[in-house]
Protein backbone atom coordinates (compact mmCIF):
# COMPACT_ATOMS: atom_id res chain seq x y z
CA UNK A 1 0.00 0.00 0.00
CA UNK A 2 1.30 3.45 -0.92
CA UNK A 3 1.60 5.80 2.05
CA UNK A 4 -0.17 9.10 1.36
CA UNK A 5 -2.97 11.19 2.89
CA UNK A 6 -5.31 10.21 0.03
CA UNK A 7 -4.59 6.53 0.55
CA UNK A 8 -5.42 6.86 4.24
CA UNK A 9 -8.65 8.64 3.32
CA UNK A 10 -9.74 5.88 0.94
CA UNK A 11 -11.52 3.81 3.60
CA UNK A 12 -13.59 6.56 5.24
CA UNK A 13 -14.40 8.18 1.89
CA UNK A 14 -15.48 4.84 0.45
CA UNK A 15 -17.82 4.36 3.40
CA UNK A 16 -19.24 7.86 3.01
CA UNK A 17 -19.65 7.46 -0.75
CA UNK A 18 -21.33 4.07 -0.51
CA UNK A 19 -23.76 5.09 2.21
CA UNK A 20 -24.74 8.32 0.42
CA UNK A 21 -25.22 6.53 -2.91
CA UNK A 22 -27.43 3.86 -1.35
CA UNK A 23 -29.43 6.43 0.63
CA UNK A 24 -29.98 8.60 -2.45
CA UNK A 25 -31.10 5.65 -4.56
CA UNK A 26 -33.58 4.53 -1.92
CA UNK A 27 -34.95 8.08 -1.76
CA UNK A 28 -35.35 8.13 -5.55
CA UNK A 29 -36.95 4.69 -5.76
CA UNK A 30 -40.61 5.76 -5.30
CA UNK A 31 -40.43 8.29 -8.16
CA UNK A 32 -41.27 7.62 -11.80
CA UNK A 33 -38.24 8.56 -13.95
CA UNK A 34 -40.51 8.89 -16.99
CA UNK A 35 -42.64 11.56 -15.33
CA UNK A 36 -39.94 14.19 -15.81
CA UNK A 37 -41.70 17.33 -14.64
CA UNK A 38 -43.41 15.95 -11.52
CA UNK A 39 -40.33 14.00 -10.47
CA UNK A 40 -37.72 16.73 -11.00
CA UNK A 41 -39.78 19.39 -9.22
CA UNK A 42 -40.50 17.29 -6.12
CA UNK A 43 -38.44 18.58 -3.14
CA UNK A 44 -37.78 15.04 -1.90
CA UNK A 45 -36.34 14.02 -5.26
CA UNK A 46 -34.26 17.19 -5.40
CA UNK A 47 -32.88 16.40 -1.94
CA UNK A 48 -32.04 12.89 -3.12
CA UNK A 49 -30.19 14.39 -6.07
CA UNK A 50 -28.11 16.52 -3.71
CA UNK A 51 -27.28 13.49 -1.56
CA UNK A 52 -26.33 11.53 -4.69
CA UNK A 53 -24.12 14.39 -5.87
CA UNK A 54 -22.31 14.41 -2.52
CA UNK A 55 -21.86 10.66 -2.82
CA UNK A 56 -20.25 11.04 -6.23
CA UNK A 57 -17.83 13.67 -4.90
CA UNK A 58 -16.80 11.26 -2.13
CA UNK A 59 -16.61 8.43 -4.68
CA UNK A 60 -14.07 10.29 -6.78
CA UNK A 61 -11.83 10.92 -3.76
CA UNK A 62 -12.25 7.30 -2.65
CA UNK A 63 -11.27 6.06 -6.12
CA UNK A 64 -8.05 8.08 -6.13
CA UNK A 65 -7.12 6.82 -2.67
CA UNK A 66 -8.08 3.21 -3.46
CA UNK A 67 -5.61 3.08 -6.34
CA UNK A 68 -2.79 3.30 -3.81
CA UNK A 69 -4.03 0.21 -1.94
CA UNK A 70 -2.35 -2.06 -4.47
CA UNK A 71 -4.21 -1.51 -7.73
CA UNK A 72 -1.03 0.15 -9.03
CA UNK A 73 0.57 -3.31 -8.96
CA UNK A 74 -1.60 -4.24 -11.96
CA UNK A 75 0.81 -2.19 -14.08
CA UNK A 76 -0.31 -0.56 -17.30
CA UNK A 77 -3.72 -2.24 -17.14
CA UNK A 78 -4.22 -0.79 -13.66
CA UNK A 79 -3.36 2.69 -14.90
CA UNK A 80 -5.79 2.41 -17.82
CA UNK A 81 -8.53 1.13 -15.50
CA UNK A 82 -7.88 3.88 -12.97
CA UNK A 83 -7.91 6.69 -15.53
CA UNK A 84 -11.04 5.32 -17.23
CA UNK A 85 -12.84 5.09 -13.89
CA UNK A 86 -11.87 8.66 -13.01
CA UNK A 87 -13.08 9.99 -16.36
CA UNK A 88 -16.29 7.97 -16.18
CA UNK A 89 -17.06 9.07 -12.62
CA UNK A 90 -16.39 12.70 -13.55
CA UNK A 91 -18.61 12.53 -16.66
CA UNK A 92 -21.49 10.77 -14.91
CA UNK A 93 -21.10 13.19 -12.01
CA UNK A 94 -21.52 16.02 -14.51
CA UNK A 95 -24.67 14.35 -15.81
CA UNK A 96 -25.90 14.03 -12.24
CA UNK A 97 -25.14 17.71 -11.58
CA UNK A 98 -27.28 18.64 -14.59
CA UNK A 99 -30.11 16.38 -13.43
CA UNK A 100 -29.93 17.76 -9.89
CA UNK A 101 -29.58 21.49 -10.51
CA UNK A 102 -30.51 22.32 -14.12
CA UNK A 103 -33.44 20.00 -14.84
CA UNK A 104 -35.64 21.39 -12.00
CA UNK A 105 -35.11 24.86 -13.46
CA UNK A 106 -36.06 23.60 -16.93
CA UNK A 107 -39.14 21.96 -15.45
CA UNK A 108 -40.23 25.38 -14.14
CA UNK A 109 -39.44 27.59 -17.14
CA UNK A 110 -39.75 25.15 -20.06
CA UNK A 111 -41.44 21.93 -18.96
CA UNK A 112 -42.17 20.88 -22.54
CA UNK A 113 -38.43 20.61 -23.19
CA UNK A 114 -38.17 17.62 -20.87
CA UNK A 115 -40.55 15.57 -23.01
CA UNK A 116 -38.75 16.20 -26.31
CA UNK A 117 -36.17 13.93 -27.90
CA UNK A 118 -32.59 14.91 -27.01
CA UNK A 119 -30.34 16.33 -29.68
CA UNK A 120 -27.59 14.20 -31.15
CA UNK A 121 -24.94 16.06 -29.17
CA UNK A 122 -26.74 15.50 -25.86
CA UNK A 123 -27.34 11.84 -26.71
CA UNK A 124 -23.66 11.31 -27.49
CA UNK A 125 -22.64 13.01 -24.26
CA UNK A 126 -25.09 10.95 -22.21
CA UNK A 127 -24.03 7.62 -23.72
CA UNK A 128 -20.36 8.54 -23.29
CA UNK A 129 -21.02 9.23 -19.59
CA UNK A 130 -22.88 5.96 -19.02
CA UNK A 131 -20.37 3.84 -20.94
CA UNK A 132 -17.21 5.37 -19.47
CA UNK A 133 -18.54 5.02 -15.92
CA UNK A 134 -19.53 1.38 -16.43
CA UNK A 135 -16.37 0.39 -18.31
CA UNK A 136 -14.12 2.29 -15.91
CA UNK A 137 -15.43 0.60 -12.78
CA UNK A 138 -15.53 -2.84 -14.42
CA UNK A 139 -11.89 -2.43 -15.42
CA UNK A 140 -10.97 -1.09 -11.98
CA UNK A 141 -12.53 -4.13 -10.31
CA UNK A 142 -10.66 -6.45 -12.68
CA UNK A 143 -7.38 -4.60 -12.08
CA UNK A 144 -7.85 -4.85 -8.30
CA UNK A 145 -8.61 -8.58 -8.68
CA UNK A 146 -5.49 -9.17 -10.77
CA UNK A 147 -3.31 -7.20 -8.37
CA UNK A 148 -4.79 -8.85 -5.29
CA UNK A 149 -5.42 -5.38 -3.89
CA UNK A 150 -8.80 -6.15 -2.29
CA UNK A 151 -10.63 -9.36 -1.29
CA UNK A 152 -11.84 -11.20 -4.39
CA UNK A 153 -15.52 -10.97 -3.45
CA UNK A 154 -15.25 -7.16 -3.22
CA UNK A 155 -13.49 -7.00 -6.59
CA UNK A 156 -16.29 -9.06 -8.16
CA UNK A 157 -18.88 -6.80 -6.49
CA UNK A 158 -17.16 -3.74 -8.00
CA UNK A 159 -17.23 -5.36 -11.46
CA UNK A 160 -20.95 -6.20 -11.15
CA UNK A 161 -21.78 -2.78 -9.72
CA UNK A 162 -19.82 -1.12 -12.49
CA UNK A 163 -21.64 -3.06 -15.21
CA UNK A 164 -25.03 -2.16 -13.73
CA UNK A 165 -23.72 1.36 -13.26
CA UNK A 166 -24.46 2.03 -16.93
CA UNK A 167 -27.89 3.02 -15.57
CA UNK A 168 -26.67 4.19 -12.15
CA UNK A 169 -28.69 7.42 -12.32
CA UNK A 170 -31.91 5.40 -12.38
CA UNK A 171 -32.88 3.81 -9.06
CA UNK A 172 -32.23 1.10 -7.97
CA UNK A 173 -29.40 0.32 -10.41
CA UNK A 174 -26.93 2.53 -8.55
CA UNK A 175 -27.34 0.50 -5.36
CA UNK A 176 -24.99 -2.37 -6.39
CA UNK A 177 -22.01 -0.07 -6.86
CA UNK A 178 -22.95 1.66 -3.60
CA UNK A 179 -22.93 -1.67 -1.76
CA UNK A 180 -19.61 -2.64 -3.33
CA UNK A 181 -17.97 0.64 -2.33
CA UNK A 182 -19.41 0.43 1.18
CA UNK A 183 -17.98 -3.08 1.57
CA UNK A 184 -14.63 -1.84 0.30
CA UNK A 185 -14.69 1.00 2.82
CA UNK A 186 -15.45 -1.36 5.72
CA UNK A 187 -12.60 -3.65 4.68
CA UNK A 188 -10.17 -0.75 4.28
CA UNK A 189 -11.02 0.76 7.66
CA UNK A 190 -10.60 -2.61 9.38
CA UNK A 191 -7.38 -3.37 7.51
CA UNK A 192 -5.98 0.05 8.34
CA UNK A 193 -6.80 -0.39 12.03
CA UNK A 194 -5.17 -3.83 12.08
CA UNK A 195 -2.07 -2.53 10.31
CA UNK A 196 -1.79 0.36 12.75
CA UNK A 197 -2.17 -1.98 15.71
CA UNK A 198 0.50 -4.34 14.37
CA UNK A 199 2.89 -1.45 13.82
CA UNK A 200 2.39 -0.25 17.38
CA UNK A 201 3.05 -3.75 18.71
CA UNK A 202 6.27 -3.98 16.70
CA UNK A 203 7.41 -0.59 17.97
CA UNK A 204 6.72 -1.53 21.59
CA UNK A 205 8.46 -4.85 21.08
CA UNK A 206 11.67 -3.33 19.73
CA UNK A 207 11.87 -0.26 21.95
CA UNK A 208 14.26 -0.53 24.92
CA UNK A 209 12.61 -0.81 28.32
CA UNK A 210 14.19 2.14 30.11
CA UNK A 211 12.28 1.44 33.30
CA UNK A 212 13.86 -2.03 33.62
CA UNK A 213 17.30 -0.63 32.78
CA UNK A 214 16.95 1.96 35.53
CA UNK A 215 15.91 -0.67 38.04
CA UNK A 216 18.86 -2.85 37.14
CA UNK A 217 21.25 0.07 37.61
Amino acid sequence: MLSSPLTRLAGPMSLIAGVLIIAAQLMMLPFDPNDHVATSTDPAFQLAGGVYMAGFCALLVALIGAYGWGVHKAGRFGVIAFVTAIVGTMLLGGDLWFETFAVPWLADVAPASLDTDPTTVIAIGAVASYLSFAIGWVLFGIAAFRAGAFPKVICVAIVVGGALGFSALVAPLGIPIGLAITSLGVWMVRSGALAKGSAEVRIRGTAPDYADQGAAA
